[in-house]
């Protein structure tokens, strides 16, 4: 999907963010490059959503660098248009599902009227809702919404789409359709890299697995080795479902 360079890989260096005394991003170092689907896990509180956030630029570190292919990222106009992020609760437009994806590629200023209409018709049908095209956003259910902010995403082929729960309070079958829509997202060429708190899902969508833990990352390796060894004892915890200290 692709053909110009990537802004990846994305580093981390020493990134921490401080809020009110308190630190919630603890100097987490870390390269994720564009070859696996990335799952950040973790327990309730453990920064997961935050760093999606500090990865994505809508918030600036405190201490440290985000940086795309080498470059601090925070603030730089050449990144913004090829990243995306969706939200656990997804803002959509006053307009009809069609219209909040023709809208958004619009604003990119790449494609002319009729490109971006036939654009946005296929981004609908590949998260199976060419149906609801003409309909407004705001009167789809949950799923369908969340369906709808990730074609709108997808739309725009970015080099990496952040997710943040992107199947949160969803029934199994539209979290189902979300996890194939997530699975042809990344077989077009972007990058994921979502959290979940469904560990039935990651292990269904993870490549490698960021642990984070009180702010700080405890592990990044290949899914089948977290899930089977993890590492630290944090780790082996939080797959058991007890407390983690």
């Amino acid at each position: 999907m692709h053909a110009r360079a990537t802004i990846l890989p994305l580093s981390l260096d020493r990134v921490t963010y401080a809020r009110g005394g308190e630190t919630l991003i603890d100097g987490i170092s870390v390269t994720i490059g564009s070859s696996s689907r990335t799952v950040v896990l973790g327990p309730n509180g453990a920064g997961k959503s935050l760093l999606l956030r500090l990865c994505h630029g809508l918030v600036a570190p405190t201490d440290g660098a985000v940086r795309w292919a080498g470059a601090d990222a925070f603030g730089r106009r050449d990144t913004a248009g090829r990243q995306a992020m969706v939200f656990q609760r997804p803002v959509l437009l006053r307009r009809s599902a069609l219209a909040n994806i023709t809208y958004a590629l619009a604003l990119q200023g790449r494609l002319e009227r009729g490109e971006r209409d036939a654009r946005a018709r296929e981004a609908l049908a590949s998260v199976g809702l060419a149906h609801v095209a003409e309909r407004p956003a705001r009167v789809l259910s949950g799923g369908e919404q969340q369906r709808l902010a990730i074609a709108r995403a997808a739309a725009l082929e970015p080099d990496v789409l952040f997710l943040d729960e992107p199947t949160a309070s969803l029934d199994p079958g539209a979290s189902r359709a979300i996890e194939d829509a997530i699975r042809a997202i990344d077989a077009a060429g972007t990058k994921i890299i979502m959290t979940t708190h469904d560990l039935g899902q990651a292990r269904r969508l993870a490549e490698e697995v960021l642990f984070l833990c009180r702010g700080r990352l405890m592990e990044h390796t290949p899914a089948g080795e977290f899930f089977e060894h993890p590492r630290t004892p944090q780790a082996a915890a939080f797959l058991r479902g007890d407390l983690v200290a």
